[in-house]
């Protein structure tokens, strides 16, 4: 997705596409990409959470601010499905759309994982995955069956979720093309109650492992946002603006402690999120005031992918040096954390700059055409 700092001009989100030259490309969103990153910042907190770096005051801060922290990985989700079906193509076939998808996150993935790898066979108390284990992480299929869940670089379970979503992804936008305001708000309400049906048997013990990782269970999230893209893109959105739908994802995000962990919490911030994704998008199309659109907050999203991809290696790595659950007070677990967050932004800046961006143009190059007379 491209991330240009200005706001396009406001035609584009009147008109329906059937207007509009085939090739023309979509106008930038650069609102999505800055909240991209606020949604890794989410898991970044969660994780120093979890491996304690504060105790006392500061863990009562941390669980406050940030227990809710993985509903950043279900934003994903819904901005996946968003930013692919507001960029598709018409007439792409599925094959080319594949392996941009292949070029846009594998790259980062293999080195991330050949990273995690050395990890293990280097540091002690770290679990050694099986061939059968690292096979299944390679390929983004480890998120099917629990016994191989997050083995080596642990968040990248939810790029096997994202794999299924761009697997499913063509036939997915076939028919959203083929239907029109009505039928994409349908479709987002049933993808909605679905979510809610799904929260509901996972809190209940319907399932016989947790759900919360399973690409299925998943993937309504994804079909949410292609729908309300679609139905910007029909110019058909009629959701609150860009402050109350804030307001609403801000009220989720901190229901999430009331309500049991794993899929469940999925309940609370579904309805906020899919309503400000596409509030964001409306207001960059019609130049309204976005905080999110900032030069800065736009580069952070830039790097966000690689961020999010590395930051839980970092904090693995740094229980060499601090031990297991430190519990800092609250001063020096904020420089700890401050050290870490600082050492992930600089690796993924080098991983953005140094292998996601330059792998992509290789892998998209194009064969350079004979001359002709």
């Amino acid at each position: 997705m491209t991330t240009a700092t200005k706001a396009p001009p406001t035609a584009p989100a009147a008109a329906p596409p059937s207007r509009t030259l085939p090739s023309a490309p979509a106008p930038s969103l650069p609102s999505l990409t800055g909240l991209r990153w606020m949604a890794a910042l989410l898991v970044f907190g969660l994780h120093v959470h979890n491996f304690r770096y504060f105790g006392g005051t500061g863990g009562r801060i941390m669980s406050w601010g940030f227990e809710a922290g993985a509903s950043g990985v279900s934003f994903f989700f819904i901005l996946s499905g968003f930013v692919l079906m507001w960029s598709a193509r018409p007439g792409d076939r599925a094959t080319r759309f594949w392996w941009r998808r292949v070029a846009r996150v594998y790259p980062v993935h293999l080195v991330t994982v050949a990273v995690a790898l050395v990890m293990v066979c280097t540091l002690p108390r770290q679990p050694r995955p099986t061939v059968l284990q690292g096979l299944a992480d390679v390929f983004l299929v480890h998120s099917w069956w629990r016994p191989w869940w997050q083995t080596l670089d642990p968040v990248s379970w939810s790029l096997a979720c994202e794999a299924f979503f761009y697997a499913a992804f063509p036939l997915l936008a076939l028919v959203l093309r083929r239907l029109g305001g009505r039928g994409a708000t349908a479709l987002a309400a049933l993808s909605v109650l679905t979510v809610l049906a799904l929260a509901w048997t996972d809190a209940h013990h319907w399932w016989a492992q947790p759900i919360s990782s399973l690409p299925a269970a998943r993937l309504p999230e994804f079909v949410l946002g292609a729908a309300v893209a679609r139905l910007v893109l029909l110019g058909r959105w009629r959701g609150p603006g860009l402050e109350a739908s804030l307001a609403l994802a801000v009220i989720g995000y901190f229901l999430v402690p009331q309500v049991t962990a794993e899929y469940a919490a999925t309940a609370c911030t579904i309805t906020g999120f899919a309503l400000l994704i596409p509030a964001a998008a409306v207001a960059d199309l019609h130049g309204l005031p976005s905080l999110w659109r900032r030069r800065r907050l736009v580069r952070l999203g830039e790097l966000s992918f690689a961020f999010y991809m590395v930051h839980l290696l970092v904090l693995r790595a740094g229980t060499r040096l601090l031990g297991t659950r430190p519990r800092f007070d609250l001063l020096t677990g904020a420089a700890v954390a401050a050290v870490a967050f600082t050492v992930s932004l600089g690796l993924s800046w080098l991983l953005y700059e140094g292998v996601e961006q330059p792998a992509r143009r290789l892998l998209l190059r194009r064969p350079a055409r004979p001359r002709t007379a």
